[in-house]
C-alpha cells in the first residue's frame, strides 16, 4: 500500500460494511470520520475485497438531490 493508506480507517470501513451492509461517503464522513472514501475502497478492492458499488441520490443537508456512490461487500456463496 502506498504511504497515503490507512489500515485503521480501511478496518473501520470493513466493519460499518459489516455491521449495516453497505456505506456512502456521508455515512463514511459522518461516522467514521473518514473524508477519502473512494480510496479506501480501492484499497480495499486492491487487497481483494471483493467490493461492489452503485450510483444512489441522496438527499443532502440542504434538502438537494445528490448522486453518490454506495459500496458493500458482495457476499460469497455459501
Amino acid at each position: 500500500m502506498s504511504e497515503n493508506s490507512n489500515p485503521i480507517q480501511r478496518q473501520r470501513v470493513l466493519n460499518y460494511m459489516h455491521h449495516y451492509g453497505s456505506i456512502t461517503q456521508f455515512e463514511a464522513s459522518e461516522h467514521l470520520g473518514i473524508l477519502r472514501l473512494a480510496s479506501r475502497i480501492s484499497e480495499l478492492k486492491k487487497m481483494d475485497y471483493p467490493v461492489k458499488s452503485k450510483r444512489v441520490i441522496v438527499i443532502n443537508k440542504f434538502g438537494e438531490k445528490c448522486r453518490v456512490s454506495r459500496y458493500w461487500l458482495e457476499e460469497e456463496d455459501a
